[in-house]
């Protein structure tokens, strides 16, 4: 095992996110289209013998963080089978998984007992209805007993993950981060960003903006997060038993700390998510590449990392590939 490498910018990368799939049970509007997605055949997505022999070439090069995304990954036959033998890779020091909580009343206990230790959970809304329109799925009741067996297995924390509207769900950042005085949640408020072209981004809402609004609800006291050294900013209000966070790639992006690298589940090694670069894994396993040449091509992949995303204006520059493409 290695130490985790470096990009030419100096960023250590030791944080790998695994898509297994590109399919999902919602179909959330800054997501999904209505009517679904052309399904990848059999044949145009990693294996599970081929996702695990990608997590043991990062973990034997450095990587010691693994979170295993979708798509919506509860809904991949066998998904328990993945983790725990993921789980069990010598020198992988943690092993994540975030879901949309819908079958996660069903998954819980056995994900934590084969070595899922953390869990992000999508929750845009506290509101039914408004659940309804966002994902254009009637499932906000499942959700939420997903997150109550969460609880109940032993997760901690369990990190809710909201992204916010303008003119959607905005009007529930304050009762949503209210949740923190009832439960050791950790709630995450994510600046809404724009992956299709047609998208509006006149739905976006700073971090500033969720700043001011979180500071009505009490004062907001910074706040520290063991064993994280991700994007978010992290607050506490007096006596709340959870916390909240801020997660701003657009207003306030944190390129210079990033330290991350994602696999698509049709193989592809992105070193951003707003990349447009893309390095073929799927083609190198099935040619039979050795692990030697795996890594000389992922060591090329990160020495081309760029040094931040190319967004820019907000208000004007979209991204072509959807996020159920690339991996939440």
């Amino acid at each position: 095992m290695f130490q985790p490498p470096t990009d030419s910018y100096h960023r250590r990368i030791d944080y790998l996110r695994l898509s297994i799939t590109d399919r999902c049970n919602l179909r959330c509007l800054y997501c999904m289209p209505a009517g679904g997605i052309p399904k990848l055949d059999h044949d145009g997505i990693l294996r599970y013998e081929e996702i695990m022999r990608i997590a043991r070439i990062a973990v034997h090069m450095g990587i010691s963080k693994i979170r295993i995304t979708g798509g919506e990954p509860l809904v991949r036959k066998d998904v328990l089978y993945l983790c725990e033998n993921v789980a069990k890779i010598p020198g992988l020091k943690s092993l994540s998984l975030t879901t949309n909580g819908v079958l996660l009343s069903q998954f819980a206990d056995s994900l934590f007992r084969v070595g899922i230790k953390r869990i992000n959970i999508s929750l845009d809304t506290l509101n039914p209805a408004k659940f309804e329109m966002i994902t254009r799925r009637n499932l906000f009741h499942e959700v939420w007993e997903g997150i109550e067996a969460a609880q109940k297995a032993g997760f901690a924390p369990i990190k809710l993950n909201t992204v916010v509207m303008r003119g959607v769900n905005d009007d529930e950042i304050e009762d949503l981060a209210r949740l923190t005085f009832r439960y050791p949640f950790h709630v995450r408020f994510i600046e809404f960003m724009p992956f299709r072209p047609d998208e509006q981004c006149r739905k976006f809402l700073s971090s500033d903006e969720i700043l001011d609004r979180l500071s009505k609800v009490a004062p907001l006291l910074p706040a520290q997060s063991i064993n994280s050294n991700g994007p978010a900013l992290h607050y506490r209000f007096p006596g709340a038993l959870g916390k909240v966070g801020i997660i701003s790639p657009i207003s306030h992006h944190f390129c210079s700390s990033c330290n991350r690298l994602r696999v698509t589940s049709d193989g592809k090694l992105r070193t951003c998510l707003f990349a447009s670069e893309e390095t073929d894994l799927l083609s190198l396993l099935r040619q039979g590449a050795l692990d030697e040449d795996i890594i000389q091509h992922m060591r090329q992949a990160i020495a081309r990392k760029p040094e931040r995303h190319a967004l820019g204006d907000v208000l004007r520059k979209c991204i072509s590939r959807p996020m159920f493409s690339i991996g939440g």
